[in-house]
């Protein structure tokens, strides 16, 4: 492994480093640790990692993947880390020129970029080594910070390090895009890197979270995803599955089923009906048996209650690679499913969730007040996902059926609280670091039955799972 003279320079600095490993990372405990949380919440599905700059190997070990790889420039570094961590492999080597054959889930990049000489090339080459449904996750230190860190490594708080890019997250997530990748979510943490009684805990769960707060915080993150320069649209490879929950819907069945397009390869209708009791139930079975020709499907919802019971019934028996949410009072034209289809087709989404707040809407589509909530709890979620939502209750959510069951699999982490399902979809898609995307549909007045939403009650269970998507997305 041949160097240049600033990377001899780091290498020898951190071999030193080795040696007294321990007793930097004790003076820096708080830090360190709430970055080993960070770390794990920011990669939650550990598979197979890959980290660049793994130092003495901590934040690889924390993660437990099955396949575990450390890339670190010092000898020394590599050397204490395979006597730690013996079940994971360590080797020497540069960021910026891996010698990786292998495909990997997860790039990490820990307080790696300040010391590269050339991040672009570096990033280059992790795209290199991710797999095609992969993420790289890069943490550094807010810029803002430069004089307080410098003025620590002074007097021997910290590490003395020789180099180091202050790099703005703007420019990080600017690099990323040049270098064939798509932002997935960014954010800040911590603003006390030390320990002082209730204090630094108060600042760090509670305060740094806020809206501009934590533009001060010490900690930045990037999650991203590799994109390919030759994507070719998969429609005719890929089949679908159309959920349509109802209750007491009967004039809107034959709609749903004349105005849905055939979509991929294969389409799927699965209607689970609540219970209805207006001659809905008689009505799909009327429909099914009229239209052999199409794949149409009827559960009960038995004795489950709620439009999110009814959607996991469906999407548990559903049989296609994308699934889809239609609501059954066809406010949502079902003619633009198509466009949710090729958006995940062509790898543009992994999550794509209706937006009903962009263009007009019919006279009586929507009340004013819901109109302002809904505004409100897209801000609100927009901060809590750290990926732009604008209209959080739009009935209409595409995703792969093996994100769904990653999202399923995951589902005690946040556990059983969403009567509608869009909370406990869009709260899980970014557990896992889905890209999520809004796509502008124009929302129609309903032509039969009644408005399920009742505005008041459910506007304070929408306020209760902010509150908890606070807890369990911010305040970790």
């Amino acid at each position: 492994m041949k160097l240049s003279s600033k990377k001899e320079k780091i290498a020898r600095l951190f071999d030193q480093f080795a040696e007294n490993s321990n007793q930097w990372i004790g003076r820096s405990n708080t830090y360190y640790r709430y970055l080993t949380k960070l770390v794990k919440h920011l990669v939650p599905d550990p598979r197979r990692v890959v980290e660049f700059g793994s130092g003495s190997g901590e934040m690889l070990a924390a993660l437990a993947p099955k396949k575990g790889l450390g890339i670190d420039i010092s000898s020394g570094m590599v050397e204490l880390a395979k006597k730690r961590y013996g079940g994971f492999e360590f080797r020497a080597g540069d960021a910026e020129e891996p010698d990786i054959a292998e495909k990997f889930d997860t790039v990490l990049m820990v307080n790696l970029i300040g010391l590269l000489e050339d991040v672009y090339t570096s990033l280059k080459k992790a795209h290199g080594v991710l797999s095609e449904r992969g993420r790289i996750v890069i943490i550094y230190y807010n810029h803002l910070w430069e004089p307080v860190l410098r003025l620590a490594a002074a007097l021997n708080l910290r590490a003395p390090v020789p180099y180091e890019n202050w790099l703005p997250l703007a420019e990080v997530e600017n690099l990323l895009n040049l270098t064939g990748f798509q932002v997935v979510r960014s954010g800040r943490r911590m603003l006390c890197p030390k320990f002082i009684p209730f204090i630094s805990w108060f600042l760090n769960t509670c305060i740094a979270p806020l809206p501009f707060i934590q533009r001060l915080c010490l900690i930045e993150y990037v999650v991203a995803r590799p994109l390919k320069a030759d994507v070719m649209s998969r429609e005719k490879e890929l089949s679908c599955t159309v959920v349509i929950p109802t209750k007491n819907e009967k004039g809107n069945i034959r709609d749903a089923i004349k105005r849905t397009p055939d979509m991929g390869k294969h389409t799927e209708l699965i209607f689970v009906d609540g219970n209805s009791t207006d001659g809905t139930v008689e009505e799909i079975q009327l429909v099914i048996s009229e239209n052999p020709d199409r794949d149409i499907k009827f559960i009960p919802q038995g004795d489950g209650r709620g439009k999110a019971d009814a959607v996991r019934k469906g999407f548990k028996i559903a049989g296609g690679d994308v699934l889809m949410i239609l609501d059954s009072d066809l406010t949502m034209p079902p003619e633009d499913l198509p466009k949710y289809f090729q958006l995940i087709a062509e790898g543009k989404a992994e999550f794509i969730n209706g937006c009903r707040l962009v263009y007009p809407m019919e006279k009586q589509a929507m009340r004013t007040l819901n109109k302002i909530a809904n505004h409100f709890f897209g801000m609100a979620f927009s901060w809590l996902l750290e990926q732009r939502i604008r209209d959080t209750l739009c009935g209409t959510k595409v995703l792969m059926r093996d994100d769904y069951l990653k999202i399923a699999e995951n589902r005690d982490y946040f556990g059983d609280f969403d009567p509608f399902g869009d909370f406990d979809l869009l709260f899980g898609a970014a557990r896992l670091n889905l890209k999520i995307v809004d796509l502008p549909i124009r929302y129609k007045e309903r032509t039969y039955g009644e408005i399920k939403i009742e505005r008041f009650r459910h506007g304070i269970l929408l306020a209760e799972m902010c509150l908890f998507g606070l807890r369990k997305l911010k305040c970790y």
